[in-house]
């Protein structure tokens, strides 16, 4: 029996063009790091202005990942913003902050006020157990000594009010350039002083080359001046009293802001109260 079916089609035929292989992609050449943002401000600069912290505090905030810009995360030493840019720390940075003291002490003559020197020791070693005002309720924790500062100087022949802290907020209110927190002086003098003289204190005279802040400055009683300061240079009030012919032979400062000596003991130390601030 005679096949009848039709063939197969006949398979196309399929030309095959080979390609030359193309050249391996070369990997992209790593973008160069960004430099800093030159416009605005320093984010340590502006959290420093705005009392949030030191401006050393802040940047070490910034590198444990603690401070946050307009809700973003900020991570980078440097780090620049616009001046009126939402600032704000971490709950953590801010739990760390209530825990910083702030130390009042009754320094007595003799003491320094930082580092030792010639021999004298600095105030903070009355700093302990055995020294705290009794009638403190918060008493001496060993913590409280780590990293403890002063915020301003009281010379090595003065007594009264000195402030001892670990928080930057408080040493840049009361150290820093822009400060204009009162301090006041009770300063026992020998010597005569005129209308003009007295005139002088109060405002007129300089120091080093630069024109002194306006000061308040009148008698206590017949032999103590009470001066009251925005300003703190070395040994600031013996020298403005030898402009004007007198002799400093006592010297106790008893009040910076809000927070007076008060009935601190001398040589006795106390924290500041949750309730104060200068």
């Amino acid at each position: 029996m005679n096949d009848t079916s039709a063939p197969p089609p006949a398979r196309p035929k399929i030309r095959v063009v080979r390609k030359a292989a193309a050249a391996p992609e070369t990997a992209a050449a790593p973008k160069p790091a960004s430099a800093p943002d030159e416009r605005g401000e320093r984010v340590s600069k502006l959290m420093a202005e705005r009392g949030l912290c030191s401006r050393r505090e802040a940047d070490a905030y910034i590198e444990r990942g603690l401070v946050f810009v307009n809700g973003e995360r900020v991570t980078q030493l440097g780090t620049r913003t616009a001046p009126d840019a939402v600032i704000t720390l971490a709950g953590t940075a801010r739990a760390e902050q209530a825990r910083q003291a702030t130390i009042l002490i009754h320094k007595p003559i003799g003491y320094v006020s930082g580092q030792a020197e010639d021999g004298h020791q600095p105030a903070v070693v009355l700093v302990g157990p055995g020294t705290q005002m009794a009638e403190d309720p918060q008493r001496f924790a060993p913590g409280c000594l780590r990293g403890l500062a002063p915020a301003g100087r009281l010379d090595i022949d003065s007594t009264g009010l000195l402030v001892l802290t670990q928080d930057g907020r408080v040493a840049r209110q009361l150290i820093g350039d822009d400060s204009g927190v009162e301090k006041e002086y009770l300063v026992r003098v020998e010597g005569e002083l005129d209308g003009k003289g007295l005139a002088l204190l109060n405002h007129g005279l300089a120091l080093d080359g630069k024109a002194l802040r306006p000061a308040r400055v009148g008698w206590q009683n017949d032999d103590q001046l009470r001066f009251i300061l925005k300003e703190g240079k070395k040994r600031q009030i013996r020298r403005m009293c030898e402009l004007v012919g007198l002799r400093v032979t006592g010297l106790k400062r008893v009040r910076i802001g809000r927070v007076v000596l008060g009935k601190l003991p001398l040589g006795q130390w106390r924290y500041l109260g949750e309730d104060e601030s200068f």
